[in-house]
């Protein structure tokens, strides 16, 4: 008999929270906020758009059933102004905000301040957002939870002195790193102990200005490791599943590009082995809704724990194309109250899914290109999905992420989901501005990207290589 998927109750039956949202405020613009309006609607819940003032014109103003500005274009007066979101909360008497990831997400004070109002906030508690945010913290948490992790400092570091030490023992090459942030800020690897030093006082003044908080330690640091993340999703009743995994190791300084679902290299039983980490984990700091693990693996297919981000993921599509899953009306469900209503053994992965994420960027330079789109054409045909907030006329502003689209394709294979993707990436034609599509076009040609044979050093040595003569259709080339 075929298995059934379980990853959504079947019927209202099947849920048994007590809590029902009439409205949710949405702190978050672009495609996220588009994305969780596509869902909220489906589920009959009225959505609230906030927005600065360079985007009344967004989608995501338009889809919401209600809009609310509040503040100046600089996102530090408008999408991270925290007195102005709840306020604009109560205003529209929401029963609850969802983040989106980016900006307020991972912000326990915002999640905080939510549960003092009686809000709902839609994803983990203050508390856990605090442990995880902390990034020494969490290490000692993973270690206590029996998650591997990298030799390293077990407290922010108090002295150079204390980093000479600690560097000796784990033996070079080592990371330094923000305890507070991610993104590669107040990163830095350093290679032999004359440059320690310098790569200290550097990292904490960058974390510092980044994050407001210097302090920083140092772990081992693997040469030509992949980044695989494990998606997870737990209740406030216990139960904890993980989705699989997605390979997320095409980044350019530490920026993810593309990512995939399965990943090329895990085994059943390694997936199984991460995924059963993560699962313990989520148990062990009383985590709920959705998160995702990251995880460096290194040659010899030895995983480390690196980080959890306690949001949802910019790639969680490539996650919902190969299981069926609606994560964020998953997530909607247990800030609800509902239990997950499924387990472990109800999560299939089907084929392979791919995403790429289409930048407002010079794919040469790699420097912004916001502007006025002034023709605009989405792929279709099977298995492809393009989640965006933009449209022809649409003027993607300078204050920002660049990111305009995300593609994804799914297909039976990975060699199909290639073929597919640059397929999409074909027919995809946004003029006006440049954008990354090109860039993707060339790496769905590379070789070893095709074979499933890279490091995070992918894009070093791919932006290295010697250019070729551009063999793109002239409808992908003026981007």
């Amino acid at each position: 008999m075929q298995k059934t998927y379980k990853l959504v109750p079947k019927s209202s039956s099947a849920m048994q929270g007590t809590r029902r949202f009439r409205k949710i405020l949405i702190a978050n613009r672009g495609e996220i906020a588009c994305r969780i309006i596509w869902t909220c609607k489906e589920m009959g819940i009225r959505t609230v758009a906030v927005h600065s003032e360079a985007d009344r014109d967004s989608l995501h103003v338009r889809f919401a059933d209600e809009a609310i500005c509040i503040g100046p274009a600089p996102s530090a007066q408008s999408y991270l102004n925290i007195p102005a979101v709840i306020s604009a909360a109560e205003i529209a008497n929401v029963d609850a905000i969802h983040p989106g990831y980016g900006f307020l997400a991972e912000s326990s004070y915002f999640a905080e301040i939510c549960e003092a109002c009686n809000i709902k906030f839609i994803g983990p508690r203050s508390d856990v957002i605090r442990l995880m945010g902390d990034k020494v913290e969490a290490r000692r948490a993973m270690k206590e939870a029996g998650v591997p992790i990298l030799p390293g400092s077990p407290e922010s570091l108090e002295s150079e002195d204390e980093a000479r030490r600690l560097a000796r023992d784990i033996g070079y090459p080592v990371i330094v790193k923000a305890a507070a942030g991610g993104g590669g800020r107040g990163m830095r690897i350093v290679r032999a102990e004359s440059e320690l030093g310098h790569a200290l006082e550097t990292a904490s003044n960058e974390a510092e200005a980044a994050f407001k908080n210097g302090d920083i330690y140092i772990e081992r640091y693997i040469e030509r490791p992949r980044h695989i993340e494990i998606q997870v999703m737990a209740d406030e009743h216990g139960n904890c599943v993980h989705l699989g995994e997605r390979e997320c190791t095409i980044q350019r300084r530490h920026q993810k590009l593309l990512e995939e679902a399965p990943s090329p290299v895990l085994t059943p039983d390694l997936r199984e082995r991460m995924g059963e980490a993560a699962v313990t984990a989520c148990k062990r700091i009383g985590y709920a809704n959705a998160g995702t693990f990251e995880f460096l693996l290194d040659e010899d297919k030895r995983f480390y724990f690196m980080e959890m981000n306690t949001r949802i993921q910019v790639e969680h599509p490539v996650t919902e194309m190969v299981t069926l899953a609606d994560i964020v009306r998953n997530q909607i469900r247990i800030a609800e109250g509902d239990e997950l209503g499924y387990a472990q053994e109800d999560v299939l992965i089907v084929g392979h899914a791919i995403e790429c994420r289409i930048n407002a960027e010079d794919p040469e330079r790699f420097v912004p290109s916001p502007g006025k789109i002034t023709a605009f054409n989405l792929p279709g045909g099977p298995g492809v999905r393009v989640d965006t907030a933009a449209y022809e006329g649409y003027t993607v502003p300078p204050f920002y992420d660049s990111m305009i689209a995300k593609v994804i394709v799914h297909a039976r294979t990975r060699e199909l989901a290639i073929a597919r993707m640059r397929r999409a990436l074909e027919a995809m034609v946004v003029e006006g501005i440049k954008t990354t599509i090109p860039l993707h076009l060339k790496i769905m040609d590379d070789a070893n990207f095709r074979a499933g044979e890279f490091s995070t050093k992918f894009m070093e040595h791919f932006l290295a290589k010697k250019p070729e003569r551009e063999n793109v259709r002239s409808i992908s080339s003026a981007r």
